[in-house]
């Protein structure tokens, strides 16, 4: 597998530190506010990188931090304390506020089919390790104390800027609108790994610690979790494009500082979702999470399926137009599946194995999911049995995690049931061939039966043409009628 390397800016072969385990640090969310879809593209595209590695044979352990003390409302440093923020506004406490927002992260992961990573750990149960960490680096001069606040000395690194090639000129303050210059800094890049002053309210949260009672800054949290339950070096580390700088780059200053030695070895960055009006966030346009689609009738993994068509490294453009073309796809797609039949022939393993080759080659190429999804519409028109289709969705799915199976015998449970109703007496069923729900589709067909049942043919056949002219196809059955796009 090459995977592309944000440190090295180019694809490498993927060969772990260790031949029993794959170890892979996530970035987790802060637990403020609900996540929005565009947090949620780089955890989908994250576990589709560990549902990968698992079906290649890799033993992973993946850990992941949940943020619930110490990130501030500005990455660098300024700003108030982003849960303090969110307790304020719904007049709880920070840990009220921090259950309930990881709940629900979690919640909106299972409804896109994101697996839990195996460590889940909260920021504020690593206070320990965070402490060690920072009186090495005090004892070994990377690290300061100023203004009652512990900093980073990054003048100390031969490199500091690892993800990109910065002007040093356009990071001054003042250049980014609402940044305040901190007169306890040595150099405008260093960063603050122990609080104790701050120009805002009281924190909540407060620990002892040899440079007085406070909380720890968001960057070290990362680097000290990481090493609790992973140890001193990491295969792949995990995040959203927005993470590289200054988060990401800071993770790397103390920890390979602290270590004395590379620390991960792949970096992987996921692009941001857009809107058509830029960069999508909490504060800015509608605020877009799973429930909103699900209350506008979205199904969540239609959103995943929308994901997967992109590439990650590629910026995604939401609009609800693409998602009507996602979830019409996906419709279509189950409704192919449920079209074939379980048990019918064996399975021809040269098929199989012929077809996973395209799929693996796919996801070889840098998560390739685009192409992987190629290859799953492939699979459905392959000269074979049923059976081998279905092996095959079945085997790609353990990557792509769209319940496609699963979904697939709901529909045919569903078709059957409506083929049966007329039989019962059950009275007229309109059938959609991709199970999707057109209002306006059920209500020319309702017209046509009204204008048979007065013997209005002229008119129930307009109607069908109407239709027709709209790429709607009938198809009358006993006690109803079938339709499909075409």
């Amino acid at each position: 597998m090459y995977l592309y390397n944000s440190a090295s800016r180019k694809k490498e072969l993927f060969v772990p530190n260790h031949p029993d385990i794959v170890k892979m640090y996530t970035c987790g969310p802060t637990v403020y506010h609900y996540a929005h879809i565009g947090n949620l593209r780089s955890y989908i595209m994250e576990d589709v990188l560990e549902k990968y590695l698992r079906w290649l044979g890799y033993p992973v352990k993946r850990v992941m931090n949940i943020t619930d003390v110490g990130h501030l409302t500005s990455d660098a440093d300024e700003g108030e304390d982003k849960m303090l923020k969110g307790a304020k506004r719904e007049h709880k406490s920070v840990m009220e506020i921090a259950k309930f927002y990881t709940d629900a992260f979690f919640s909106d992961c299972a409804k896109l089919n994101i697996k839990r990573p195996d460590v889940v750990e909260p920021a504020t149960n690593c206070i320990d390790e965070y402490i060690r960490i920072i009186s090495k680096l005090m004892d070994t001069g990377y690290a300061y104390f100023a203004g009652g606040n512990v900093y980073f000395d990054t003048s100390k690194l031969e490199r500091y800027y690892i993800f990109n090639d910065f002007n040093a000129d356009d990071l001054d303050v003042g250049v980014r609108e609402g940044v305040e210059e901190d007169p306890n800094k040595r150099n405008r890049n260093d960063f603050v790994l122990w609080f104790t002053k701050s120009k805002f309210e009281d924190q909540a949260l407060k620990w002892d610690s040899p440079w007085g009672v406070g909380y720890p800054g968001w960057h070290i949290e990362c680097s000290g979790i990481s090493m609790k339950h992973l140890g001193e070096d990491l295969d792949i580390h995990c995040g959203g494009i927005d993470n590289a700088f200054p988060h990401h780059t800071n993770e790397i200053a103390q920890s390979e500082s602290y270590l004395g030695h590379k620390w991960c070895n792949w970096w992987m960055h996921v692009l941001h979702l857009n809107t058509q009006t830029g960069k999508m966030s909490k504060s800015s346009g509608e605020f877009l999470t799973v429930s909103l689609l699900e209350e506008k009738g979205y199904d969540p993994l239609s959103y995943r399926f929308f994901c997967l068509q992109s590439h990650y490294r590629k910026a995604l453009v939401f609009t609800w137009e693409n998602l009507d073309n996602a979830q019409l796809a996906y419709q279509k797609l189950i409704a192919r599946i449920a079209g074939l039949k379980p048990g019918d022939g064996p399975v021809d393993e040269d098929v199989f194995a012929s077809q996973k080759e395209k799929f693996q080659a796919a996801m070889d190429n840098d998560l390739n999911t685009s192409l992987a999804v190629t290859a799953l519409y492939d699979a459905l028109k392959v000269k074979a049995s049923d059976a081998t289709k279905l092996a095959l969705i079945g085997d790609f799915d353990r990557v792509l995690s769209l319940s496609l199976l699963e979904k697939a015998e709901k529909k045919r449970e569903e078709l059957s049931r409506q083929a049966a109703a007329p039989a019962a007496g059950a009275g007229f069923s309109i059938i959609s061939e991709s199970g999707e729900e057109d209002p306006a589709v059920n209500e020319k067909i309702e017209a046509r039966r009204a204008a048979k049942k007065a013997k209005d043919f002229a008119l129930a056949d307009q109607i069908r043409d109407e239709l027709k002219a709209n790429g709607i196809e009938l198809t009358d059955i006993p006690n109803g009628v079938r339709w499909k796009r075409v």
